[in-house]
């Protein structure tokens, strides 16, 4: 249950990989990441409204993280959907980053019910604990809520993008496959193949005909846990899909590896970090988002 008061009550304590506290949503980092880069990227909410808000899915108050400019209208949306980490703090900067340049952007917390993975200390654990529990069903329903909150605060559903890092990638290649009001989508470095399990029955790959929007795809030729092979056969799959998804892209950074975005952590590539960043504003913005 949300309790902003009480979590505003709580103390201080720097992050380490022997003590965690409960912070609120879109602040700190996961343990698993720890000690985070010194050039992690922070974003002032000055001119925003930004925090924690909850939206209703189903029969669940899912916390989400949202920045907008004050006082404002009308606004295209972001959809930001969360790595494997989930709402920490470089999510919510990523919120605010869209929120400066105009957008309502919104991440909610799509793990709420299965765990924290900020606590967990290890990539590992995270991956056996929470993400193999998420049912790719429960977060699409999650995301449709988020929309449905956005287009009730402010947000021009007219104007609707999403974008998504790593596990988050994957999900946003299948909302595109999902959304019917979706623009554009950016997935970062998701994967679009992999093994088919009760929770996720089906891959981005198998759904290339139902792809509603055009998808952006920024990939690292150094990743190693994304076969190029993958991404050569989404490629030809999309080249006969229909003809909303042949409007996509890819890009292949060949020097970058996984998580190449992710700013507070070794990965990091700063020149492609930023291009793939220019790209994703200039995909929403041909896109009819912006």
């Amino acid at each position: 249950m949300l309790n902003p008061d009480v979590d505003s009550l709580v103390p201080h304590v720097p992050f380490n990989r022997r003590t965690f506290i409960k912070a609120a949503l879109g602040t700190g980092f996961a343990a698993a990441v720890l000690p985070v880069s010194a050039q992690t990227i922070h974003t002032d909410s000055e001119g925003l409204e930004a925090g924690e808000i909850a939206v209703r899915s189903g029969g669940t108050l899912v916390p989400a993280y949202r920045a907008q400019p004050k006082g404002k209208t009308h606004l295209p949306v972001i959809i930001v959907i969360h790595e494997a980490f989930g709402v920490h703090e470089h999510i919510a900067d990523v919120c605010r980053r869209f929120a400066k340049l105009g957008y309502l952007a919104i991440a909610p917390d799509l793990f709420v019910r299965e765990g924290d993975p900020m606590a967990l200390p290890t990539i590992q654990q995270i991956s056996q604990q929470i993400l193999s529990k998420v049912p790719d069903e429960q977060a699409l329903a999650d995301l449709d809520a988020t929309v449905a909150w956005a287009g009730e605060h402010g947000g021009d559903l007219k104007r609707l993008g999403v974008t998504g890092f790593c596990w988050g990638g994957r999900i946003a290649w299948l909302y595109a496959e999902h959304e019917p009001r979706l623009k554009a989508a950016v997935a970062w470095y998701g994967r679009v193949v992999g093994d088919r399990t009760a929770t996720n029955p089906a891959n981005p790959l198998d759904r290339v005909a139902e792809l509603r929007a055009p998808v952006l795809g920024l990939y690292g030729l150094q990743d190693q846990s994304i076969p190029q092979e993958s991404l050569e056969q989404m490629k030809q799959a999309i080249a006969q899909g229909p003809q909303v998804a042949r409007g996509s892209q890819f890009v292949v950074y060949n020097d970058a590896g996984h998580a190449f975005f992710a700013d507070y952590r070794p990965s990091y590539k700063k020149a492609d970090a930023e291009d793939g960043w220019r790209r994703t504003l200039a995909w929403f913005k041909q896109h009819g988002v912006a």
